[in-house]
Protein backbone atom coordinates (compact mmCIF):
# COMPACT_ATOMS: atom_id res chain seq x y z
CA UNK A 1 0.00 0.00 0.00
CA UNK A 2 1.14 3.55 -0.77
CA UNK A 3 -0.52 6.98 -1.01
CA UNK A 4 -1.20 6.56 -4.74
CA UNK A 5 -3.00 3.19 -4.63
CA UNK A 6 -4.93 3.21 -1.32
CA UNK A 7 -8.06 4.75 -2.85
CA UNK A 8 -10.45 3.82 -5.64
CA UNK A 9 -13.57 5.34 -7.19
CA UNK A 10 -14.75 1.87 -8.27
CA UNK A 11 -17.95 0.72 -6.59
CA UNK A 12 -18.61 -2.46 -4.67
CA UNK A 13 -21.24 -4.57 -6.46
CA UNK A 14 -21.13 -2.84 -9.85
CA UNK A 15 -18.69 -2.94 -12.76
CA UNK A 16 -20.03 -0.33 -15.18
CA UNK A 17 -19.18 3.26 -14.33
CA UNK A 18 -21.35 6.02 -15.74
CA UNK A 19 -20.24 9.62 -16.12
CA UNK A 20 -22.00 12.21 -13.96
CA UNK A 21 -21.40 15.81 -12.99
CA UNK A 22 -21.11 14.67 -9.40
CA UNK A 23 -17.96 12.83 -8.44
CA UNK A 24 -18.23 9.19 -7.38
CA UNK A 25 -17.44 10.25 -3.82
CA UNK A 26 -20.18 12.87 -3.79
CA UNK A 27 -22.60 10.21 -4.98
CA UNK A 28 -21.65 8.12 -1.93
CA UNK A 29 -22.61 11.03 0.33
CA UNK A 30 -25.94 11.54 -1.45
CA UNK A 31 -26.85 7.84 -1.32
CA UNK A 32 -26.45 7.83 2.44
CA UNK A 33 -28.26 11.11 3.06
CA UNK A 34 -31.33 9.95 1.13
CA UNK A 35 -31.41 6.41 2.59
CA UNK A 36 -34.01 5.15 5.04
CA UNK A 37 -31.24 3.54 7.12
CA UNK A 38 -29.75 6.99 7.71
CA UNK A 39 -33.11 8.63 8.44
CA UNK A 40 -33.83 6.02 11.11
CA UNK A 41 -30.90 7.37 13.13
CA UNK A 42 -33.09 10.35 14.11
CA UNK A 43 -34.95 8.08 16.54
CA UNK A 44 -32.00 6.14 17.93
CA UNK A 45 -30.55 7.14 21.29
CA UNK A 46 -27.08 8.71 21.31
CA UNK A 47 -26.62 9.04 25.09
CA UNK A 48 -29.64 10.72 26.65
CA UNK A 49 -33.30 9.83 26.19
CA UNK A 50 -34.94 12.53 24.12
CA UNK A 51 -36.53 15.00 26.58
CA UNK A 52 -39.37 17.39 25.82
CA UNK A 53 -37.86 20.47 27.43
CA UNK A 54 -34.39 20.57 25.81
CA UNK A 55 -32.89 19.47 22.52
CA UNK A 56 -30.09 16.91 22.82
CA UNK A 57 -28.31 14.82 20.24
CA UNK A 58 -29.60 11.64 18.66
CA UNK A 59 -27.62 9.31 16.40
CA UNK A 60 -28.52 11.33 13.30
CA UNK A 61 -27.45 14.75 14.58
CA UNK A 62 -24.31 13.17 16.06
CA UNK A 63 -23.46 11.58 12.69
CA UNK A 64 -23.94 14.86 10.83
CA UNK A 65 -21.64 16.69 13.23
CA UNK A 66 -19.02 13.93 13.04
CA UNK A 67 -19.21 14.21 9.24
CA UNK A 68 -18.61 17.96 9.47
CA UNK A 69 -15.47 17.46 11.58
CA UNK A 70 -14.40 14.59 9.32
CA UNK A 71 -14.67 16.82 6.26
CA UNK A 72 -12.34 19.34 7.89
CA UNK A 73 -9.84 16.66 8.85
CA UNK A 74 -9.92 15.19 5.35
CA UNK A 75 -9.37 18.62 3.79
CA UNK A 76 -6.41 19.47 6.04
CA UNK A 77 -4.70 16.12 5.63
CA UNK A 78 -5.53 15.86 1.94
CA UNK A 79 -3.80 19.16 1.12
CA UNK A 80 -0.70 18.02 2.99
CA UNK A 81 -0.54 14.58 1.36
CA UNK A 82 -0.98 16.16 -2.08
CA UNK A 83 2.43 17.86 -1.62
CA UNK A 84 4.32 14.57 -1.26
CA UNK A 85 6.62 14.03 -4.28
CA UNK A 86 5.14 10.65 -5.23
CA UNK A 87 1.62 12.08 -5.06
CA UNK A 88 2.48 15.25 -7.00
CA UNK A 89 3.91 13.04 -9.74
CA UNK A 90 0.56 11.20 -10.07
CA UNK A 91 -2.11 13.63 -11.30
CA UNK A 92 -5.00 11.36 -10.32
CA UNK A 93 -3.66 10.89 -6.79
CA UNK A 94 -2.94 14.59 -6.40
CA UNK A 95 -6.50 15.45 -7.44
CA UNK A 96 -7.93 12.85 -5.05
CA UNK A 97 -6.14 14.28 -2.00
CA UNK A 98 -6.78 17.91 -2.91
CA UNK A 99 -10.43 17.53 -3.86
CA UNK A 100 -11.93 14.23 -2.73
CA UNK A 101 -10.41 12.86 0.48
CA UNK A 102 -12.55 15.27 2.51
CA UNK A 103 -15.72 13.83 0.96
CA UNK A 104 -14.60 10.23 1.51
CA UNK A 105 -13.89 10.87 5.19
CA UNK A 106 -17.11 12.85 5.69
CA UNK A 107 -19.19 10.10 4.07
CA UNK A 108 -17.58 7.37 6.16
CA UNK A 109 -18.33 9.51 9.23
CA UNK A 110 -21.93 9.79 8.09
CA UNK A 111 -22.15 5.97 8.01
CA UNK A 112 -20.10 5.14 11.11
CA UNK A 113 -23.13 4.55 13.38
CA UNK A 114 -25.43 3.07 10.75
CA UNK A 115 -25.18 -0.43 12.24
CA UNK A 116 -25.98 0.58 15.82
CA UNK A 117 -29.29 -0.82 17.07
CA UNK A 118 -31.89 1.04 19.12
CA UNK A 119 -30.95 2.01 22.69
CA UNK A 120 -27.21 2.25 22.05
CA UNK A 121 -24.74 -0.21 23.52
CA UNK A 122 -27.40 -1.84 25.70
CA UNK A 123 -29.18 -2.74 22.46
CA UNK A 124 -26.02 -4.41 21.18
CA UNK A 125 -25.68 -6.45 24.37
CA UNK A 126 -29.35 -7.43 24.30
CA UNK A 127 -29.20 -8.78 20.76
CA UNK A 128 -26.53 -11.31 21.80
CA UNK A 129 -28.14 -12.14 25.17
CA UNK A 130 -30.26 -14.92 23.69
CA UNK A 131 -27.25 -17.05 22.78
CA UNK A 132 -25.13 -16.31 25.85
CA UNK A 133 -27.68 -17.74 28.30
CA UNK A 134 -26.75 -21.18 29.61
CA UNK A 135 -29.94 -22.87 28.39
CA UNK A 136 -29.73 -21.57 24.83
CA UNK A 137 -25.98 -22.18 24.68
CA UNK A 138 -26.48 -25.89 25.33
CA UNK A 139 -29.55 -26.05 23.09
CA UNK A 140 -28.28 -24.26 19.99
CA UNK A 141 -24.46 -24.20 20.11
CA UNK A 142 -24.03 -27.34 17.99
CA UNK A 143 -26.04 -25.83 15.13
CA UNK A 144 -23.38 -23.23 14.30
CA UNK A 145 -19.69 -23.20 13.42
CA UNK A 146 -17.23 -21.64 15.86
CA UNK A 147 -16.94 -18.48 13.78
CA UNK A 148 -20.69 -18.16 13.30
CA UNK A 149 -21.19 -18.60 17.04
CA UNK A 150 -18.63 -15.84 17.73
CA UNK A 151 -20.78 -13.46 15.65
CA UNK A 152 -23.97 -14.41 17.49
CA UNK A 153 -22.66 -14.05 21.04
CA UNK A 154 -21.03 -10.66 20.43
CA UNK A 155 -23.20 -8.61 18.06
CA UNK A 156 -21.14 -5.66 16.81
CA UNK A 157 -22.54 -2.44 15.36
CA UNK A 158 -19.39 -1.79 13.31
CA UNK A 159 -19.75 -5.12 11.50
CA UNK A 160 -23.46 -4.48 11.07
CA UNK A 161 -22.77 -1.18 9.31
CA UNK A 162 -20.69 -2.97 6.66
CA UNK A 163 -23.49 -5.52 6.26
CA UNK A 164 -26.16 -2.83 5.83
CA UNK A 165 -24.08 -1.04 3.20
CA UNK A 166 -23.06 -4.07 1.11
CA UNK A 167 -25.69 -6.81 1.55
CA UNK A 168 -28.23 -7.45 -1.20
CA UNK A 169 -31.50 -7.50 0.74
CA UNK A 170 -34.63 -9.03 -0.78
CA UNK A 171 -36.12 -6.85 -3.49
CA UNK A 172 -33.03 -4.63 -3.65
CA UNK A 173 -30.26 -4.19 -6.23
CA UNK A 174 -27.10 -6.25 -5.84
CA UNK A 175 -24.20 -4.70 -3.97
CA UNK A 176 -26.25 -2.85 -1.37
CA UNK A 177 -25.57 0.89 -1.44
CA UNK A 178 -22.86 0.34 -4.07
CA UNK A 179 -20.47 2.73 -2.36
CA UNK A 180 -16.89 3.27 -3.49
CA UNK A 181 -14.24 0.99 -2.04
CA UNK A 182 -12.57 4.08 -0.55
CA UNK A 183 -15.60 4.99 1.53
CA UNK A 184 -16.16 1.40 2.70
CA UNK A 185 -12.53 0.94 3.76
CA UNK A 186 -12.56 4.22 5.66
CA UNK A 187 -15.28 3.01 8.04
CA UNK A 188 -13.86 -0.46 8.84
CA UNK A 189 -12.46 0.46 12.23
CA UNK A 190 -11.72 -3.15 13.22
CA UNK A 191 -10.47 -5.09 10.15
CA UNK A 192 -10.98 -8.61 11.46
CA UNK A 193 -13.77 -11.07 12.25
CA UNK A 194 -15.31 -11.86 15.63
CA UNK A 195 -13.35 -15.10 16.01
CA UNK A 196 -10.06 -13.22 15.58
CA UNK A 197 -11.13 -10.60 18.14
CA UNK A 198 -13.26 -12.33 20.76
CA UNK A 199 -11.58 -12.72 24.13
CA UNK A 200 -8.13 -12.02 22.73
CA UNK A 201 -5.80 -9.31 23.94
CA UNK A 202 -4.19 -7.47 21.10
CA UNK A 203 -3.75 -4.12 19.34
CA UNK A 204 -6.52 -1.55 19.01
CA UNK A 205 -7.62 -2.73 15.57
CA UNK A 206 -8.65 -6.09 17.11
CA UNK A 207 -10.45 -4.61 20.14
CA UNK A 208 -13.75 -5.37 18.35
CA UNK A 209 -14.50 -6.72 14.88
CA UNK A 210 -15.56 -5.26 11.58
CA UNK A 211 -17.37 -7.95 9.60
CA UNK A 212 -19.71 -10.89 10.15
CA UNK A 213 -19.00 -14.22 8.46
CA UNK A 214 -21.68 -13.33 5.91
CA UNK A 215 -19.53 -10.36 4.80
CA UNK A 216 -16.16 -12.09 4.99
CA UNK A 217 -15.70 -12.21 1.21
CA UNK A 218 -16.89 -8.61 0.92
CA UNK A 219 -14.29 -7.50 3.43
CA UNK A 220 -11.49 -9.38 1.67
CA UNK A 221 -12.52 -7.86 -1.64
CA UNK A 222 -12.23 -4.37 -0.14
CA UNK A 223 -8.89 -5.18 1.51
CA UNK A 224 -7.50 -6.61 -1.74
CA UNK A 225 -8.75 -3.73 -3.89
CA UNK A 226 -7.02 -1.11 -1.73
CA UNK A 227 -3.90 -3.09 -0.81
CA UNK A 228 -4.62 -3.16 2.91
CA UNK A 229 -1.76 -4.60 4.99
CA UNK A 230 -2.32 -8.04 6.57
CA UNK A 231 -1.17 -8.52 10.13
CA UNK A 232 2.04 -10.52 10.27
CA UNK A 233 1.43 -14.25 10.75
CA UNK A 234 -2.23 -14.23 9.70
CA UNK A 235 -4.26 -13.87 6.55
CA UNK A 236 -7.47 -13.09 8.45
CA UNK A 237 -6.56 -9.88 10.28
CA UNK A 238 -5.53 -6.66 8.55
CA UNK A 239 -4.08 -3.36 9.68
CA UNK A 240 -6.40 -0.39 9.50
CA UNK A 241 -6.75 1.60 6.32
CA UNK A 242 -5.09 5.03 6.88
CA UNK A 243 -8.33 7.00 6.41
CA UNK A 244 -9.95 5.14 9.33
CA UNK A 245 -7.89 7.19 11.77
CA UNK A 246 -9.49 10.39 10.49
CA UNK A 247 -13.01 8.98 10.83
CA UNK A 248 -12.24 7.73 14.33
CA UNK A 249 -10.78 11.09 15.35
CA UNK A 250 -13.86 12.97 14.15
CA UNK A 251 -16.08 10.69 16.25
CA UNK A 252 -13.81 10.97 19.31
CA UNK A 253 -13.72 14.76 19.09
CA UNK A 254 -17.49 15.08 18.83
CA UNK A 255 -18.69 12.75 21.54
CA UNK A 256 -16.08 13.87 24.08
CA UNK A 257 -17.02 17.52 23.72
CA UNK A 258 -20.67 17.47 22.68
CA UNK A 259 -21.79 15.07 25.41
CA UNK A 260 -20.66 17.79 27.83
CA UNK A 261 -22.77 20.36 25.99
CA UNK A 262 -25.85 18.10 26.18
CA UNK A 263 -25.23 17.48 29.88
CA UNK A 264 -25.09 21.23 30.42
CA UNK A 265 -28.40 21.77 28.63
CA UNK A 266 -29.95 19.12 30.89
CA UNK A 267 -28.42 20.81 33.98
CA UNK A 268 -26.33 17.77 34.89
CA UNK A 269 -23.25 20.02 34.78
CA UNK A 270 -23.25 23.65 35.83
CA UNK A 271 -22.15 26.37 33.44
CA UNK A 272 -19.06 27.02 35.58
CA UNK A 273 -18.00 23.36 35.49
CA UNK A 274 -18.32 22.99 31.71
CA UNK A 275 -16.74 26.39 31.10
CA UNK A 276 -13.71 25.41 33.18
CA UNK A 277 -13.24 22.11 31.36
CA UNK A 278 -13.58 23.64 27.89
CA UNK A 279 -11.37 26.61 28.64
CA UNK A 280 -8.77 24.15 29.89
CA UNK A 281 -8.60 22.71 26.36
CA UNK A 282 -8.74 26.06 24.60
CA UNK A 283 -5.86 27.37 26.72
CA UNK A 284 -3.62 24.75 25.06
CA UNK A 285 -4.02 26.43 21.69
CA UNK A 286 -1.28 29.07 21.26
CA UNK A 287 -3.13 30.56 18.28
CA UNK A 288 -6.13 31.66 20.37
CA UNK A 289 -6.75 35.28 21.30
CA UNK A 290 -7.96 35.11 24.89
CA UNK A 291 -8.83 38.78 25.05
CA UNK A 292 -11.30 38.24 22.22
CA UNK A 293 -12.62 35.05 23.84
CA UNK A 294 -13.31 36.86 27.11
CA UNK A 295 -14.98 39.75 25.29
CA UNK A 296 -17.21 37.29 23.42
CA UNK A 297 -18.12 35.46 26.63
CA UNK A 298 -19.16 38.77 28.21
CA UNK A 299 -21.52 39.40 25.28
CA UNK A 300 -22.97 35.87 25.62
CA UNK A 301 -23.26 36.05 29.40
CA UNK A 302 -27.07 36.35 29.25
CA UNK A 303 -27.36 33.02 27.38
CA UNK A 304 -25.35 30.28 29.08
CA UNK A 305 -26.17 27.69 26.41
CA UNK A 306 -24.85 29.95 23.65
CA UNK A 307 -21.68 30.65 25.64
CA UNK A 308 -21.01 26.93 26.05
CA UNK A 309 -21.72 26.37 22.34
CA UNK A 310 -19.11 29.03 21.52
CA UNK A 311 -16.49 27.33 23.72
CA UNK A 312 -17.43 23.92 22.29
CA UNK A 313 -16.71 25.21 18.78
CA UNK A 314 -13.32 26.50 19.91
CA UNK A 315 -12.44 23.11 21.43
CA UNK A 316 -13.46 21.20 18.32
CA UNK A 317 -11.39 23.57 16.17
CA UNK A 318 -8.30 23.02 18.33
CA UNK A 319 -8.64 19.23 18.47
CA UNK A 320 -9.34 18.98 14.73
CA UNK A 321 -6.17 20.89 13.84
CA UNK A 322 -4.08 18.89 16.31
CA UNK A 323 -5.41 15.53 15.08
CA UNK A 324 -4.61 16.53 11.50
CA UNK A 325 -1.11 17.48 12.64
CA UNK A 326 -0.62 14.14 14.43
CA UNK A 327 -1.76 12.27 11.31
CA UNK A 328 0.68 14.19 9.10
CA UNK A 329 3.59 13.69 11.46
CA UNK A 330 2.79 9.96 11.79
CA UNK A 331 1.79 9.39 8.16
CA UNK A 332 4.41 6.77 7.32
CA UNK A 333 3.73 4.77 10.49
CA UNK A 334 0.00 4.96 9.76
CA UNK A 335 0.47 3.90 6.14
CA UNK A 336 2.57 0.90 7.21
CA UNK A 337 -0.11 -0.11 9.74
CA UNK A 338 2.17 0.34 12.75
CA UNK A 339 0.58 3.36 14.40
CA UNK A 340 -0.45 2.59 17.97
CA UNK A 341 -3.47 4.17 19.60
CA UNK A 342 -5.62 6.91 18.09
CA UNK A 343 -5.05 10.46 16.90
CA UNK A 344 -6.79 12.30 19.73
CA UNK A 345 -5.06 10.16 22.33
CA UNK A 346 -1.75 11.17 20.76
CA UNK A 347 -2.02 14.86 21.65
CA UNK A 348 0.25 14.89 24.72
CA UNK A 349 -0.56 18.38 25.98
CA UNK A 350 -4.30 17.59 25.98
CA UNK A 351 -4.07 14.26 27.82
CA UNK A 352 -4.80 15.57 31.32
CA UNK A 353 -7.77 17.74 30.33
CA UNK A 354 -9.28 15.02 28.14
CA UNK A 355 -8.88 12.51 30.97
CA UNK A 356 -10.77 14.85 33.31
CA UNK A 357 -13.55 15.24 30.73
CA UNK A 358 -13.80 11.48 30.23
CA UNK A 359 -13.82 10.73 33.96
CA UNK A 360 -16.54 13.30 34.57
CA UNK A 361 -18.53 11.96 31.61
CA UNK A 362 -18.40 8.37 32.87
CA UNK A 363 -19.28 9.33 36.44
CA UNK A 364 -21.98 11.92 35.81
CA UNK A 365 -23.24 11.44 32.24
CA UNK A 366 -23.03 7.77 31.28
CA UNK A 367 -24.12 6.71 34.78
CA UNK A 368 -26.78 9.39 35.14
CA UNK A 369 -30.15 8.06 36.24
CA UNK A 370 -31.94 8.89 32.98
CA UNK A 371 -29.22 7.17 30.94
CA UNK A 372 -29.18 4.07 33.15
CA UNK A 373 -32.99 3.78 33.04
CA UNK A 374 -33.16 3.91 29.24
CA UNK A 375 -30.31 1.39 28.98
CA UNK A 376 -32.11 -1.04 31.28
CA UNK A 377 -35.44 -0.54 29.53
CA UNK A 378 -33.84 -0.87 26.09
CA UNK A 379 -32.04 -4.04 27.14
CA UNK A 380 -35.31 -5.69 28.17
CA UNK A 381 -37.14 -4.53 25.06
CA UNK A 382 -34.47 -5.69 22.61
CA UNK A 383 -33.88 -8.96 24.49
CA UNK A 384 -37.58 -9.76 24.35
CA UNK A 385 -37.89 -9.07 20.63
CA UNK A 386 -34.83 -11.16 19.78
CA UNK A 387 -35.97 -14.05 21.97
CA UNK A 388 -39.42 -14.26 20.36
CA UNK A 389 -38.15 -13.96 16.80
CA UNK A 390 -35.04 -16.13 17.03
CA UNK A 391 -36.96 -18.95 18.72
CA UNK A 392 -39.56 -18.80 15.96
CA UNK A 393 -36.93 -18.78 13.20
CA UNK A 394 -34.94 -21.72 14.61
CA UNK A 395 -38.04 -23.86 15.10
CA UNK A 396 -38.65 -26.03 11.98
CA UNK A 397 -41.51 -24.66 9.90
CA UNK A 398 -43.76 -27.69 10.45
CA UNK A 399 -43.19 -27.53 14.23
CA UNK A 400 -43.89 -23.84 14.80
CA UNK A 401 -46.81 -22.89 16.97
CA UNK A 402 -49.50 -20.61 15.63
CA UNK A 403 -48.02 -17.67 17.53
CA UNK A 404 -44.53 -18.38 16.17
CA UNK A 405 -45.89 -18.39 12.62
CA UNK A 406 -47.51 -15.02 13.24
CA UNK A 407 -44.27 -13.71 14.77
CA UNK A 408 -42.44 -14.57 11.53
CA UNK A 409 -45.07 -12.58 9.61
CA UNK A 410 -44.03 -9.44 11.51
CA UNK A 411 -40.62 -9.46 9.79
CA UNK A 412 -40.52 -6.98 6.95
CA UNK A 413 -40.20 -8.47 3.49
CA UNK A 414 -36.70 -7.18 2.79
CA UNK A 415 -35.40 -9.03 5.90
CA UNK A 416 -37.45 -12.22 5.48
CA UNK A 417 -35.38 -15.42 5.43
CA UNK A 418 -36.02 -18.48 3.28
CA UNK A 419 -36.88 -21.74 5.00
CA UNK A 420 -33.99 -23.54 3.33
CA UNK A 421 -31.48 -20.95 4.66
CA UNK A 422 -28.97 -22.15 7.23
CA UNK A 423 -29.69 -21.50 10.91
CA UNK A 424 -26.97 -18.84 10.87
CA UNK A 425 -28.53 -17.04 7.89
CA UNK A 426 -31.95 -17.13 9.58
CA UNK A 427 -30.62 -15.60 12.79
CA UNK A 428 -28.72 -12.93 10.88
CA UNK A 429 -31.97 -12.02 9.10
CA UNK A 430 -33.61 -11.57 12.51
CA UNK A 431 -30.67 -9.43 13.60
CA UNK A 432 -31.11 -7.32 10.43
CA UNK A 433 -34.73 -6.65 11.32
CA UNK A 434 -34.26 -5.98 15.03
CA UNK A 435 -31.09 -3.88 14.72
CA UNK A 436 -32.74 -1.64 12.13
CA UNK A 437 -35.57 -0.66 14.48
CA UNK A 438 -35.77 2.81 15.96
CA UNK A 439 -36.21 3.22 19.71
CA UNK A 440 -39.89 4.08 19.30
CA UNK A 441 -40.68 1.24 16.87
CA UNK A 442 -38.93 -1.32 19.09
CA UNK A 443 -40.86 -0.10 22.14
CA UNK A 444 -44.21 -0.18 20.33
CA UNK A 445 -43.63 -3.63 18.83
CA UNK A 446 -42.52 -5.01 22.20
CA UNK A 447 -45.67 -3.66 23.86
CA UNK A 448 -47.87 -5.10 21.14
CA UNK A 449 -46.47 -8.63 21.03
CA UNK A 450 -46.27 -8.84 24.84
CA UNK A 451 -49.90 -7.70 25.16
CA UNK A 452 -49.12 -4.48 27.02
CA UNK A 453 -50.87 -2.35 24.41
CA UNK A 454 -53.43 -3.13 21.71
CA UNK A 455 -52.28 -1.74 18.34
CA UNK A 456 -54.56 0.49 16.33
CA UNK A 457 -55.31 -0.30 12.70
Amino acid sequence: MNWTNCFSADRFGIDHQASFQRTEYERDWDRLIFSSAFRRLQNKTQVFPLPEEAFVHNRLTHSLEVASVGRSLGAMVGIQISTLPEVEADSMAAEFYREHLKTVVATACLAHDLGNPAFGHSGESAISKFFTSQDNNSKFRSRFTEKEWADLISFEGNANALRILTKTFRGRLSGGFRLTFSTLASMIKYPCGAWESLGRKGPRHRKKYGYFQTEKETFFKIASKLGMVPEQGTELVFKRHPFVYLVEAADDICYNIIDLEDAHRLRIFSTAEVRELLLGLISLNPAENFQKINETLEILEVDANEAISYLRAKCINFLTHRCAQVFWESRETILAGNFQGDLMGSIPEAADVLKRIQENSVRRIYNHGSVVRIELAGYRIMSGLVEDMVLASLTPEDERSGMQKKTILLIREQYRFKEDDSDYEKVMAIFDFVSGMTDLYALQLYRHIRGMEVPSI
